[in-house]
């Protein structure tokens, strides 16, 4: 009898590690987690069939489900599932366990059709429903076990099937905060890049009066070559191509604009880094240019691909550039450069790194430069490089800073590679 309590003990225990184990390696999934608990519980329990449920409004989704009869009418399997007076709407009412023992006496359930069709299609005979419940106060869904012979369930059994609707409660609002976060992240990243834009609105500006003056004065030459008595086609037709080419570029510049301040869901293509820095470093050129600064780019050719979200690496490096840049706008000697490189790391696919020649970083900056609100700058929020790292972390790689002797500072960040 001993022998017989310790190992249902221990296949609780195994079945509840494994859910953990799903849960920790399925964060951002349901799914897997779902199909797991009921998968347990239902093995555990001994039942014949098993199903979890989720509540909507005043009805219940099927999200998960073993072994559940075909010969049961299809409306006990539809997603969405509700019977005013069954039994689960009787479970939701009381908030906790519904056990029935034997359906086929339950006399007011079998007056309800889908509930005799159990019994009669699906020859279930013993039923447990067990709430999944939020702060003891709402029902978010339910784990019912049936079985196809009359043995009811024991209060162990109850109890187990229990500890997985809290499990399942548990990987639920996990994954509901973890998207909240995602979504604040989101938001934040994209304030920060409307920010940092708004910082170079004067250098965009002078990057698009240039090819729109250029426009401007290939258009009237245009008109000078066609207006004269013979008029001059070729002179006429290669002005015209410059004006295509300088509205190109105009349309370019804005185009980079309007991807990165423009607000979407996160995407995840594969993509290559020297690529998504070559389109960066146009929007920083004229601010580089105001400053002083050279900018001297060291790309390393034949880079393994990386998958991300590119607007978001882009304002990572937009982001460590414009630092760079504002680092060394207050120097009184010295050269100005800024140095934009990427190679591969062999273990941590690509690293990319901006090396300034700015006056460095002291030692209280290192500790706590990527800490929220923390800023060096007199105007700063001190949110740009914690949303950097949050963005490089999510993408499963790391950045962090190092102080040059005897001056610069070198921030790199690796991606992994696909």
């Amino acid at each position: 009898m001993l022998q017989k309590q310790l190992t249902e003990v221990v296949r609780h225990r195994t079945a509840i590690s494994e859910v953990l184990r799903v849960i920790a390696s399925s964060p951002h999934d349901w799914q897997p987690i779902f199909d797991t608990i009921i998968q347990s519980a239902t093995r555990l329990c001994r039942a014949t069939y098993g199903n979890l449920r989720l509540a909507e409004a005043q009805s219940f989704r099927m999200v998960a489900e073993v072994s559940y009869p075909s010969s049961v009418t299809e409306r006990w399997r539809q997603p969405i599932f509700n019977i005013p007076h069954g039994p689960l709407a009787h479970m939701a009412a009381r908030k906790s366990p519904l056990h029935i023992p034997d359906l086929a006496v339950e006399r007011d359930y079998l007056k309800i059709p889908a509930v005799a069709d159990l019994l009669k299609l699906g020859r279930i005979r013993t039923m447990l429903i067990v709430p999944m419940l939020m702060s003891k106060a709402t029902v978010i869904g339910a784990i019912t076990v049936s079985k196809t012979r009359v043995q009811p369930f024991t209060e162990k059994e109850i109890e187990m099937v229990a500890d997985f609707a809290a499990q399942a409660t548990i990987a639920l609002e996990t994954t509901r905060r973890e998207r909240q976060y995602r979504e604040v992240q989101m938001h934040l990243a994209h304030a920060n890049r409307v920010a940092t834009i708004g910082q170079l609105s004067a250098s965009i500006a002078h990057e698009l009066k240039q090819p729109l003056s250029a426009v401007v004065t290939n258009g009237g030459a245009t008109l000078r070559w066609l207006a004269r008595n013979q008029p001059e086609i070729e002179e006429a037709k290669q002005a015209v191509e410059r004006i295509i080419k300088d509205a190109n570029r105009a349309s370019e510049v804005l185009s980079r604009i309007h991807r990165l301040v423009k607000r979407e869901t996160l995407r995840t293509d594969t993509l290559n880094v020297n690529d998504a820095i070559l389109e960066v470093i146009p929007l920083i050129h004229s601010e580089a240019l105001k400053n002083g600064v050279t900018i001297q780019r060291q790309l390393t050719d034949h880079l393994p691909n990386i998958q991300g979200d590119r607007i978001q690496l882009q304002q990572v490096i937009l982001n460590l550039m414009v630092n760079a840049i504002q680092a060394m706008s207050g120097l009184t000697e010295g050269v100005r450069e800024l140095h934009i490189g990427t190679e591969s790391a062999e273990e941590e696919g690509v690293r990319i790194g901006v090396r300034d020649t700015g006056p460095g970083l002291s030692a209280e900056n290192l500790q706590r430069l990527f800490e929220p609100f923390y800023t060096t700058k007199p105007n700063g929020m001190g949110m740009g490089l914690s949303i950097c790292r949050s963005i490089i972390e999510d993408h499963g790689g790391r950045l962090w800073a190092t102080g040059l002797h005897p001056h610069g500072a070198l921030f790199q960040f690796t991606i992994p590679a696909r």
